[in-house]
């Protein structure tokens, strides 16, 4: 009877342990399968040849931010040296940035209202003597002006945007329609006039497609070794920015 008992008691214990051990998939050689790694995460595996990037805020083209859209123009054009930079701070006003524009004057903007902002005022007004930028600087355009005019009536807001969040197409890029206006807010401020800084025009087809076919105007706004970063004293433009520009000057710089 004992020896009956105890081996019930061994092949319970066989039973059990196969029953417990995992089973595993071999080869048809009898060399166990490799599952390889397990992917863990709960993000997606992106299948496709180009990507969106989704990790910042993409820009509302319906809203006009203060970094992208409004510091660019104030900068090129009023924030530079005898002006209103940090060093000099003409009438204590600077603008270099959206803190030390609301500190400058609490009437120099008054959000949703034209009339009584005094930025506006100055960059509207008709008497050469009073205008801001001062002659011999060119006037800003009337884009510029619509641009800064629409973010005080949007409440002066100090928004931020990526401009590089989704698809950045670099062919068929056109002058007129984005390399221009890009140029005027970036940097005609400075490169203008009779003393155009680094005696470099930037206000006319003729003169950007000269430094852009040297290679001077790419180097400059990709920050390439050897070459003065530009815009001066600012960011650098989104690399969407950058890489629409080299495609045009790849396309040939065209006055299109």
């Amino acid at each position: 009877m004992i020896r009956h008992s105890s081996a019930w008691l061994i092949l319970l214990f066989v039973a059990s342990s196969m029953m417990l051990t995992p089973a595993c998939q071999h080869e048809p050689d009898g060399s166990p399968i490799d599952p390889g790694p397990i992917d863990t995460t709960e993000n997606p595996i992106d299948t496709t040849e180009n990507p969106v990037d989704t990790s910042g805020v993409p820009c509302d083209p319906a809203k006009v931010y203060f970094t992208t859209d409004v510091l660019p123009i104030l900068k090129s054009n009023c924030a530079k040296a005898g002006c209103h930079d940090g060093i000099t701070h003409e009438e204590d006003i600077v603008l270099e940035s959206y803190q030390t524009l609301f500190n400058s004057d609490d009437e120099l903007v008054v959000p949703f209202n034209l009339n009584d902002s005094k930025l506006f005022e100055v960059i509207t007004e008709s008497d050469p003597d009073k205008r801001m930028p001062p002659a011999p600087n060119q006037r800003l355009t009337a884009d510029q002006i619509n641009t800064i005019a629409t973010w005080i009536l949007q409440g002066a807001q100090d928004l931020t945007c990526d401009p590089n969040t989704g698809s950045c197409v670099t062919t068929n890029i056109s002058y007129a329609a984005f390399v221009a206006p890009i140029l005027t807010n970036n940097c005609v401020g400075c490169h203008s006039g009779g003393a155009p800084s680094g005696g470099i025009l930037l206000n006319s087809h003729s003169s950007v497609q000269v430094v852009a076919n040297n290679g001077k105007l790419f180097g400059a706004i990709n920050h390439s070794a050897g070459f003065q970063p530009m815009p001066k004293g600012s960011a650098k433009l989104p690399q969407c920015t950058i890489d629409k520009i080299n495609g045009w000057i790849q396309d040939g710089a065209q006055n299109n």
